[in-house]
């Protein structure tokens, strides 16, 4: 009894805006099989959030920008591109840390923003704009409540966001790198964790 308690003042209560989501090893669906997520957003009204760990290889970040009509300046950068989620994933969000913010960014938090304009496309492309940064293709989105029931139902763990998770390039350890934060052994963790 006091266990549901615990769990309906989770979803009542404790927002994970800015936090990882792990996906636990027992994940249903394959879309989301060992991956992180960054959740910009996690309200009454539902969440959304953005894979960190699934990489694209086309387009390029290059090829991307001439679609877009940007002319790269130099000192041009790259950055890397992912796989967002399976929400309109013919979209493009740039996650990035907070030293660079247009009109038309979220800030996520005092360290990261979510910026889903040109400019922050076009800053990059000229060699400037955030320090750090990724584009996301498509979103990972969620109704209300949803989540918070996956949630109960052990689909997903939370962790405290750092900026190497959100933005380093390792994205083959992630997950795993992710877990040993809440020392966490994916092998030893069990579907049925939390049913009584």
């Amino acid at each position: 009894m006091a266990q549901s308690k615990s769990l309906r003042s989770i979803s009542d209560d404790v927002f994970l805006t800015g936090q990882l989501l792990i996906a636990m090893p027992a994940m249903g669906d394959e879309r989301f099989a060992q991956t992180v997520i960054y959740l910009c957003a996690h309200t009454p009204d539902g969440a959304m959030g953005l894979v960190l760990n699934r990489p694209v290889k086309k387009p390029t970040f290059a090829e991307l920008l001439r679609q877009l009509k940007i002319d790269p300046q130099p000192p041009s950068r790259d950055i890397r591109m992912f796989a967002g989620g399976p929400v309109d994933d013919g979209r493009g969000f740039v996650l990035h840390t907070a030293d660079w913010i247009s009109e038309g960014s979220l800030r996520v938090d005092d360290a990261v923003a979510l910026t889903a304009s040109l400019d922050v496309l076009q800053a990059i492309a000229q060699g400037a704009g955030p320090r750090a940064c990724l584009l996301a293709l498509g979103y990972a989105g969620w109704g209300p409540g949803q989540l918070d029931r996956e949630i109960q139902d052990n689909a997903w763990l939370s962790v405290t966001a750092d900026e190497a998770l959100v933005f380093d390039a390792d994205h083959n350890t992630k997950w795993r790198r992710a877990m040993a934060k809440l020392h966490v052994d994916p092998i030893l963790l069990s579907s049925a964790a939390g049913h009584a």
